[in-house]
């Protein structure tokens, strides 16, 4: 298992953007995270294999019907602490 740190750029807030991460992830099985950032990016933690991680990686591309995204940005992570896939409350 690996994990990943994404910064999801465009309009991806105030779009249903993080229950639709959220939702893809529980179907591909991955462990993680998604929180707003104050700047109005999303920022995604997630946790599979290699090939999970890849396709889930195309579906943050995508998102639901009214988001946009414009960059994604990605780096290795450490593992999340806790199973399964959640909604945190935003850092700020």
């Amino acid at each position: 298992m690996i994990a990943r740190r994404y910064i999801v750029s465009g309009r991806v807030q105030g779009v249903g953007y993080r229950y639709f991460v959220m939702h893809e992830a529980v179907a591909l099985g991955v462990a993680g995270w998604a929180r707003n950032l104050a700047d109005g990016r999303v920022e995604v933690l997630a946790a599979a294999e290699d090939a999970v991680l890849h396709a889930f990686e195309g579906r943050l591309w995508q998102g639901p019907p009214h988001a946009r995204v414009s960059a994604l940005d990605a780096e290795p992570a450490e593992p999340p602490e806790r199973p399964g896939f959640h909604i945190l409350s935003s850092p700020w």
